[in-house]
């Protein structure tokens, strides 16, 4: 059985791409187009990972993360923040909500394989 990641990001463009990479990477992959899509598919396909964007519309990344990581039941999920906000108070808050790790755009996607891997060998 695949690793399932759930990419999550307002951004359709992204979104394909991100697709296309984590598939080829073997991944099975699951998408959200927004906050609480993320939280909605989190709970019901329960990801190994998350890429989860910061700038989402109805719940932010921010948001998410901190969901995630209130409830019992998904709480052990591997969170990866994707954002064009990369100020070191961005970063810092990504994680103190408790994101595994914090990537900002635009970022390298052997880059991003590597951290997914990493991660989910860990």
């Amino acid at each position: 059985m695949s690793t399932k990641i759930l990419i999550a990001d307002d951004e359709p463009n992204i979104l394909i791409s991100l697709e296309f990479l984590m598939k080829r990477e073997g991944y099975e992959v699951v998408l959200a187009r927004d906050g609480q899509e993320a939280v909605d598919a989190i709970l019901r396909e329960r990801p190994s990972l998350v890429l989860l964007d910061v700038m989402m519309p109805i719940k932010t990344g921010f948001d998410v993360c901190h969901e995630v990581r209130s409830n019992e039941l998904v709480r052990d999920t591997l969170i990866v923040m994707l954002t064009a906000k990369g100020r070191d108070t961005d970063v810092a808050k990504g994680l103190a909500l408790g994101a595994n790790a914090y990537m900002t755009k635009p970022f390298s996607t052997r880059e991003l394989v590597q951290k997914v891997r990493e991660l989910l060998d860990a």
